[in-house]
């Protein structure tokens, strides 16, 4: 019987080599067998058909967010959902101009069938990763896998000099601004978040990440079954990386509009914490309130929350 290894698989097949190793691990290559230290298959081995994808192709219960994010609104939606006016006759669309974590975002994509969704926000990592899980999730678990894998047996010193390799590679990364690096950046961006300290994001004004590693013992890195559900529920999602009026093309009466901009900066130098290199301060805030005014006179929904956390309900929308 001719033989193949491994790495040999993964090429015929399009798929990762550790992937081709879990699927021997799984006894689901007829004759693969393990010798020394990797896996040998009969070379004329067929790929086995994707059972990941049949598992998720619906999602089961409810979908959360894959980030922690800051301002993130887990704990305000008991609040917000009060407001969803959602009747499945006037109301049939949702905008999240500044969509973060999306919180809000994935409580109404589980709850509500609309005709059509947008969210965008300028956090170029952030949107690319939306689009990444929702467009390449096959690809993006292998890899959140193989970190995993990597990770979580390591003593503290060695995740600290691979968390620090890591977050070198994701601000290379950021700056090589390639496209068929943005698998292996939305996979850098999700770890950070999963391993950093208080799972923040943020950046220094050149828009680098440089958060240092947190102290969590056993950290989700590859949460797969939430990753295919959220893949699945953003397939019908339209995603935008850029400024929140680029929403202004898809508002109308028929849409229901979360705002929830960044926070005013505190201080002069509170940027540098921010989750982008872009400060949005008081100019920032009455632009905003202005686009917030044209939104409602088209008869939009909208619900703002604004520079104090707080939530604003405006035109046309009553607590439930």
């Amino acid at each position: 019987m001719e033989i193949m290894a491994a790495k040999d698989a993964a090429e015929k097949w399009g798929i990762s080599q550790r992937r081709v190793a879990v699927l021997c691990a799984e006894n689901r290559i007829p004759n693969a067998v393990m010798v020394g230290n990797m896996w040998v298959l009969p070379a004329d081995a067929e790929k086995p058909s994707d059972a990941r994808s049949d598992r998720y192709s619906k999602s089961e219960g409810t979908v959360k967010p894959f980030l922690k994010w800051a301002g993130g609104k887990g704990q305000l939606l008991h609040e917000i959902e009060r407001y969803y006016p959602f009747d499945g006759r006037t109301v049939t669309k949702y905008a999240e101009p500044f969509v973060g974590g999306g919180a809000v975002l994935f409580d109404i994509l589980d709850r509500f069938e609309l005709e059509a969704v947008y969210i965008s926000d300028i956090n170029a990592q952030l949107i690319s990763t939306y689009q990444v899980i929702r467009d390449e999730v096959n690809e993006l678990v292998d890899i959140l896998s193989g970190y995993q894998g990597d990770y979580l047996p390591m003593d503290p010193e060695n995740r600290r000099r691979y968390y620090t390799d890591k977050r070198e590679q994701f601000n290379r990364l950021i700056i090589k601004c390639e496209e068929e690096d943005r698998v292996k950046q939305a996979a850098l961006m999700i770890f950070l978040n999963r391993t950093c300290f208080n799972g923040l994001y943020r950046v220094n004004r050149q828009g680098l990440f440089n958060v240092p590693i947190g102290s969590y013992k056993k950290p989700v890195i590859c949460d797969e079954a939430n990753l295919r559900a959220v893949s699945d529920k953003l397939k019908r999602v339209q995603i935008v990386c850029g400024d929140y009026r680029r929403s202004s093309d898809f508002i109308d009466s028929h849409t229901f509009v979360y705002f929830d901009p960044p926070y005013r900066p505190i201080t002069q130098t509170s940027s540098f914490t921010a989750y982008t290199e872009n400060v949005f301060g008081d100019a920032q805030q009455r632009e905003l309130a202005e686009f917030v005014d044209e939104m409602g006179k088209r008869g939009a929904r909208i619900v703002v929350r604004d520079i104090n956390g707080r939530v604003v309900t405006k035109y046309g929308l009553e607590a439930q």
